[in-house]
């Protein structure tokens, strides 16, 4: 392995602890951009420069430059948002970005179309509704996730409380988001005065994902994430602490078989009073061991494959100061959402919406979602849930609330009668913003669920839940590896399909057909979805019976993800 650093642990090392040209590069005002290091400086900062691919052809032609604008993640451990919060993020997305707000897969939102010259009163607008966006991407730990809706239960508000606890505890120490954004003082003596106890002057290898999940529900994906807790209740409901998964990660590269996605292992059980130094732990062997010098292999997942589980727990438990506990036993039985009204332990009720793609936006003459939830956070007493599935828990809504609650919902189109394979359905951007998309994802997901659904119907599988997920690209933003139904951006209109992914999010698909456009796959499902409606067992789930029935191979962890059994794929990557 080469000892030479990548190009990004040279920029960031001469950062100053992510100061760069950041605020010079604001004052540019011939330019909409902001320079190459610059680009990935201010990802820590949460945000990604990016244009709009759409207009790229014609600017090309009238030698213009890009349509540049910026996307800008919040940070948001757990996805909590109260009422004043959000009508404060709606008038930021109409004053200043593309009048959309967008629900990630991170449980947080996400603005497109911000240009440089309203970055500053953006963030300052966020900073006033007490939130920000810092370490919501970059190279450190990102988003927090949580079991959704903390008032569901005790165990539900201990799983959120953690995630704020360790975000708050691994959030970056640094000076340099208040200074450029917020026109805080520089300390005296500027960057020499900052100390990062976890991350260092040149912070993590790559990103780092951390979720908190609380069976049966696996919501978060714990399985797709660097590090993972797993609620273990006691009798009486309590958590009596978390089993601890590490090493998983979406993100591959076309025809490199040296990148792959990988399930998360279960490493070990701890105690909760444990859980914020065992992530501290985890992440600082990850600093420390993490390689350097190719970004391709700098996930967690890589460091567990090249070292082994034995020699990283080891070293987890040398610098935690004791040995993790055996791992104690646990059940998901799925990982969406649960749609509609639920009661919680309080006598409260919380209603989960389905939205689209997390695609908050007014149609002409269509549904009005940004308009109705600006509604209903006007007469909300109570919080916003945003769910890793890219949906919305209206929470804490008293029982004689909840018939005006329902009436906005009504009137503004986000009562949305979806089939079992539309509300199991996820899609990342892409198109046109994101630069790294090879094809449609956000923009094409629905029609395509259409085409299926019509299927779906005529083999009286309407209802099914069947998990379907979607990029454009093969970084799997939107965990479409764990999908019973995966898609993945190869080229224009042209995507890999993969099967097999367990409903619950706990086993990866396999590569079923290569390189395959609309029709094709609308081809390939067909006669799956008709054997599935004819011989499945009572409770068998639609990737469960592929298997079992040997249309496709379980897929092992790791390099093996590659080896393809699908019929259809005749240029699989091996």
């Amino acid at each position: 392995m080469s000892t030479e650093l990548s190009r990004n642990e040279r920029i960031k090392e001469a950062s100053g602890y992510l100061r760069g040209t950041l605020a010079e590069g604001l004052s540019e005002v011939a330019t909409g951009a902001i320079t190459e290091d610059d680009q990935q400086l201010v990802k820590f900062h949460g945000m990604y420069l990016q244009d709009d691919r759409d207009l790229r052809p014609e600017r090309t032609r009238k030698k213009l430059e890009k349509a540049f604008a910026f996307m800008i993640r919040l940070r948001m451990p757990g996805g909590v948002c109260t009422p004043d919060q959000w009508l404060r993020l709606d008038r930021i997305a109409r004053d200043y970005a593309n009048r959309t707000l967008r629900i990630t897969t991170r449980q947080t939102f996400q603005y497109h179309g911000v240009i440089k010259s309203n970055l500053k009163a953006t963030m300052q607008a966020i900073d006033a509704a007490l939130l920000d966006t810092l370490a919501a991407c970059g190279d450190v730990n990102r988003n927090v996730l949580a079991a959704t809706n903390p008032h569901q239960s005790r165990a539900h508000r201990a799983a959120h409380a953690l995630a704020k606890e360790i975000s708050d505890y691994l959030l970056p120490k640094t000076p340099a988001y208040r200074e450029i954004w917020l026109d805080g003082e520089k300390i005296a003596g500027g960057e020499e005065e900052v100390v990062e106890p976890i991350y260092g002057r040149t912070y993590l290898p790559r990103k780092f994902k951390i979720v908190v999940a609380v069976p049966p529900s696996n919501e978060v994906d714990v399985f797709a994430q660097d590090l993972g807790f797993i609620a273990i209740l006691d009798a009486a409901g309590e958590i009596a602490g978390y089993n601890v998964t590490v090493g998983g990660g979406m993100g591959m590269t076309h025809g490199e078989p040296e990148t792959f996605p990988r399930t998360a292992d279960v490493m070990g059980f701890c105690a909760p009073e444990d859980a914020v130094k065992v992530a501290e732990a985890v992440v600082s062997v990850q600093r420390d061991w993490g390689d350097r010098a190719n970004r391709k292999h700098a996930r967690l997942k890589y460091t567990i494959e090249d070292r082994g589980l034995a020699a990283f727990l080891a070293e987890v438990e040398r610098r935690l100061g004791k040995p993790l506990g055996a791992p104690r036993p646990f059940a998901f039985d799925g990982n969406g959402d649960r749609y509609g009204w639920t009661d919680g332990e309080d006598g409260l009720r919380h209603l989960t919406l389905f939205i689209e793609n997390g695609r908050l936006r007014d149609i002409p003459g269509g549904p009005s979602l940004l308009t109705g939830m600006r509604r209903i956070a006007e007469v909300h007493k109570g919080e916003f849930r945003l769910t890793a599935n890219q949906n919305v828990i209206i929470a804490n809504v008293a029982p004689g609330d909840a018939p005006a609650i329902e009436a906005l919902v009504r009137q503004h189109g986000l009562a949305m009668n979806a089939s079992g394979l539309r509300r199991n359905a996820m899609a990342c951007v892409a198109l046109p913003t994101c630069g790294l998309a090879l094809a449609e994802s956000e923009r094409y997901l629905p029609s395509l669920v259409a085409a299926l659904e019509e299927n779906l119907a005529r083999h009286g599988l309407a209802e099914d839940d069947i998990v379907i997920r979607m990029t454009g690209c093969p970084n799997g933003c939107a965990r479409p590896y764990l999908a019973e139904i995966g898609l993945v951006g190869k080229g224009p209109g042209r995507y890999n399909l993969y099967l097999g992914g367990a409903f619950d999010g706990s086993r990866m698909s396999k590569l079923y057909a290569e390189d395959v456009g609309h029709d094709d796959i609308v081809a390939a499902l067909d006669p799956l979805f008709a054997a599935y409606a004819w011989r499945r067992e009572p409770g068998e789930r639609f990737s469960a019976f592929l298997i079992r029935d040997g249309r496709v191979a379980a897929t092992t962890n790791g390099p093996d993800f590659h080896r393809n059994t699908g019929p259809l794929a005749s240029r699989a990557a091996e």
